[in-house]
């Protein structure tokens, strides 16, 4: 299973989500760690190669930014409360800062 590596602050970020956004996050991770996919998500190809957002529909929209595809760990580049139809460009370019952070091309 590949450890999980929480990039600058979403960990934090993560930790601020309610409690039950919280439990249905950890386990699309732990799908994720097994390597399967999560139950909603979809490809963010336009912050990098391999790069996926877990989309959590628990009081409110939740998305979590990761990349798995290194063969290190997985890493978790953004975690956040979406509140518009688009994800916002702030959202997009700190993901896409981070990725570029782990190596990420």
């Amino acid at each position: 299973m590949k450890p999980i590596q929480f990039v600058g602050s979403s960990l934090d970020d993560l930790r601020d989500f309610p409690a039950e956004v919280r439990r249905q996050a950890g386990f699309e991770l732990d799908a994720v760690q097994r390597g399967f996919d999560p139950s909603d998500w979809k490809p963010m190809s336009d912050i990098g190669a391999g790069v996926r957002e877990i989309r959590i529909h628990v009081f409110g929209e939740w998305r979590i930014i990761y990349v798995a595809k290194l063969e290190t760990a997985i890493f978790v580049l953004h975690a956040f409360q979406k509140k518009t139809q688009q994800t916002s460009r702030e959202d997009v370019e700190l993901a896409r800062r981070r990725y570029r952070q782990i190596g990420g091309t």
